[in-house]
């Protein structure tokens, strides 16, 4: 819609996000104990209107017909890419590093395509509310990586059907992911539809130190870890603790989620 307006409406308008549905609305308009029950079907199946609340079956039904008319369709026209082959390889390679540093010259190696092109790719995937990115903090360590990035899905149900795996989380190797691409994207629907803008990023020196999630507002820093197990053994984050005096840490699991993204 934006981009069909032509003309300009600098200090005359507002730009709302519609992400699909937060855990936000859905805490309103049913008991916490039929929402943590849902956790698990989230994972697998994401938050997307139509799909939300429904049988299996028809939730992978739905989310095929979402890829396939918007992804691979309207993603194409609207941009007018000719590379839909680009495209699908593209999406599947993030889908695969989901929650995982990556670099426009990895994917581009990993592609065999020209790294200006994947990047372009990845950017009007963005622009059309597909993926997001996730930056680097870097400040004082010579060792910390600045460079690369992360890449979340705005739905884990789309991104699941993009390697076609709706498989149970017992039966899964990519629970942790599936885990953090959640808590991180529902923590930016609360935080826009609250209108807070804090910079957000995660963190990893290179002698693989690291760090899942940070948040700055206001001068001071709040370190995030995401364990999908609430016995998870974490070890607190001394380096970045001690190097960022105005920073904190905390381990958000299964069991206290509701804290942070509520």
């Amino acid at each position: 819609m934006a981009q069909t307006i032509s003309e300009p409406l600098t200090g005359r308008s507002r730009t709302f996000t519609l992400y699909p549905f937060s855990l936000t609305e859905i805490s309103q308009d049913s008991h916490p104990v039929d929402w943590n029950a849902r956790l698990e079907n989230i994972l697998r199946f994401g938050m997307y209107p139509d799909v939300y609340g429904q049988t299996e079956e028809m939730a992978i039904e739905e989310l095929r017909d979402i890829a396939t008319n918007y992804l691979y369709k309207d993603v194409l026209q609207y941009h007018q890419l000719k590379r839909s082959d680009l495209l699908f390889k593209l999406l599947q390679a993030l889908a695969f590093q989901m929650g995982h540093e990556v670099s426009y010259g990895e994917l581009a190696r990993l592609l065999g395509e020209n790294h200006h092109t994947v990047r372009n790719y990845v950017e009007l995937l963005e622009k059309s509310f597909v993926i997001y990115r996730l930056g680097s903090f870097s400040r004082n360590l010579r060792k910390e990586i600045s460079k690369s990035f992360k890449v979340y899905f705005l739905d884990n149900g789309i991104r699941n059907s993009l390697i076609n795996n709706y498989n149970p989380l017992w039966q899964r190797d990519d629970t942790g992911a599936l885990w953090e691409n959640f808590c991180v994207t529902e923590r930016m629907k609360q935080l826009h539809n609250a209108r807070k803008f804090p910079n957000r990023y995660f963190w990893r020196t290179y002698d693989r130190k690291e760090i899942d999630y940070i948040e700055e507002s206001g001068g001071e820093l709040s370190a995030v870890e995401f364990k999908w197990n609430p016995v998870a053994k974490v070890k607190k984050p001394a380096e970045f603790l001690e190097s960022y005096q105005k920073s904190s840490f905390k381990v958000i699991h299964r069991d206290n989620y509701r804290d942070f993204l509520l």
